[in-house]
């Protein structure tokens, strides 16, 4: 337990680094009878970056993507759907641990003046897609797709949190989102380079148009238009309390997070509130960064034990629905932490590791390293896997010699078998060897992150469900 004193200590090389943000000025939030005292500043900041996490990623990402068409990331304005013809590559950085298997499309829906609808076309039965529905709360409130809704054609409506009406003819089913700016991600399997014609085709059949148009009625007044606080990803440790402050505009309060928004706007974050770093005093400035900084290692050990750790791969689900997390807002965070926008276990799982097997950090600068799936324990799944390399400090695809971010199981039938049958991959930042090179998975010459992606993961034996508990486990990673 901290004392006052104690951490008054601990936070004077955080003090320093707080004058460095702005100019001493006198305690001007100190002044306000309804400011708190230090020590509750710093539990109020601590519990506000736990809970504010996902909705500044999210935040940042929807600023980067719908936004500032000068972001370098920027895909379409809201409501206009934006097909990537390509993979993620080391290009892509506004979403860390970048999906790397399916070509996206991302639909940004302002839902303020009326629902959207979006359209699927009938996509061939053996071709996995998924629309993901992800509101600003980084819950999952939504499936359209293979797994969720079949491969036939149809309509589907997504809502606001304020939207009370039935479901209007001709449409399948209606989402409701919690808030008024939400995220359709849209995945669609690619087989093998050479079939991203075929993935064009599917994707020119994705569309997204108003209720109004859908139903052939005079559209309703448009919603004002919003000077979003500008946002970037590389920005948020370093401005976080003002991005949270601008997202939470657009963040209705429910029951489950009332009381952390009560204690937000304590400390001038919220609707109708400007939280500004560079006015408080020098001495709540460090309680601010002490308590982020205590928020983000609690984030940090739930990632590192919120899981059940299986052959050193970190098993678990933690994306969901608003009732899924009920108010765990470190389980949320800690998923967005780990990977925003990640999928509902019944549609994805992720195991990732940082370790060998037998707890040892995987280095590429140090070591090779083998997977060796054993024959017929190929990841059990309905679409498909695979296992992508990451840089173990930013999270991000590694540029490498050969393009190659992943090997998945369409890569398969070029794959070299070992005599028993068993499949090896080749975890090294240099080639393993032209007989090997089929089965080589480029690595940083530094840390690294493996994450693997189960689709549509089997749930009868053997599975990798329920999460944790499965018959089916990731083999260990070996060292050469």
């Amino acid at each position: 337990m901290l004392t006052k004193r104690d951490l008054l200590r601990s936070t004077a090389a955080i003090a320093a680094l707080a004058a460095t943000t702005a100019k001493y000025t006198p305690a001007i939030a100190q002044n306000k009878a309804d400011w708190p005292r230090l020590l509750e500043a710093k539990d109020i900041a601590e519990e506000g970056f736990i809970y504010g996490l996902p909705l500044v990623m999210n935040y940042a990402v929807m600023q980067e993507f719908a936004v500032d068409r000068n972001s370098g990331q920027f895909k379409a304005p809201f409501n206009e759907i934006k097909s990537l013809h390509h993979v993620a590559t080391p290009a892509d950085t506004a979403v860390i641990t970048p999906n790397s298997d399916t070509p996206y499309s991302m639909l940004w829906l302002d839902l303020r003046a009326e629902p959207m609808v979006i359209s699927v076309p009938a996509i061939e039965k053996d071709r996995y897609y998924a629309v993901q529905l992800i509101d600003g709360n980084t819950y999952n409130f939504g499936y359209i797709g293979t797994r969720a809704t079949g491969t036939e054609a149809g309509d589907y409506l997504v809502v606001g949190p304020d939207w009370k009406g039935g479901t209007p003819s001709g449409i399948r089913k209606v989402f409701q989102s919690t808030t008024p700016f939400t995220l359709a991600l849209i995945r669609t399997q690619l087989f093998n380079p050479g079939d991203i014609s075929n993935v064009e085709k599917v994707q020119a059949g994705y569309k997204a148009g108003p209720l109004s148009a859908f139903l052939k009625q005079s559209a309703p007044p448009a919603a004002p238009k919003i000077d979003f606080v500008p946002a970037t990803t590389a920005g948020i440790k370093d401005n976080f309390f003002e991005y949270l402050d601008a997202a939470l505009q657009f963040v209705p309060e429910t029951s489950r997070d009332k009381a952390i928004r009560a204690k937000l706007a304590k400390i001038g974050i919220g609707p109708g509130k400007t939280f500004k770093f560079k006015e408080l005093s020098l001495e709540h400035k460090a309680e601010i960064l002490v308590g982020m900084k205590q928020g983000d290692d609690k984030v940090d050990k739930w990632l590192a034990g919120g899981n059940k750790v299986i052959n050193g791969w970190n098993v678990g689900s933690f994306f969901g629905d608003e009732a899924f997390y009920n108010g765990d807002w470190v389980m949320r965070a800690g998923a967005a932490k780990g990977g925003l926008f990640g999928n509902d276990a019944v549609e994805a799982m992720y195991p990732y590791t940082r370790t060998d097997a037998t707890g040892d950090a995987i280095d590429g600068s140090k070591h090779k390293y083998t997977i060796t799936f054993a024959p017929g324990q190929l990841p059990p799944v309905n679409a498909f896997w695979s296992v992508t390399m990451y840089d173990g400090k930013s999270q991000l695809l590694v540029k490498n010699p050969i393009n190659r971010y992943l090997i998945n199981s369409p890569m398969l039938p070029a794959m070299k078998k070992d005599a028993d049958g068993s499949v090896t991959l080749y975890i090294q930042k240099d080639s393993p060897g032209a007989d090997k090179e089929a089965n080589w998975l480029p690595a940083p010459d530094d840390k690294i992150y493996l994450v693997m992606r189960l689709y549509w993961p089997k749930p009868a034996p053997p599975s990798i469900l329920p999460p944790g508990q499965g018959t089916w486990q990731p083999p260990g990673i070996k060292r050469v």
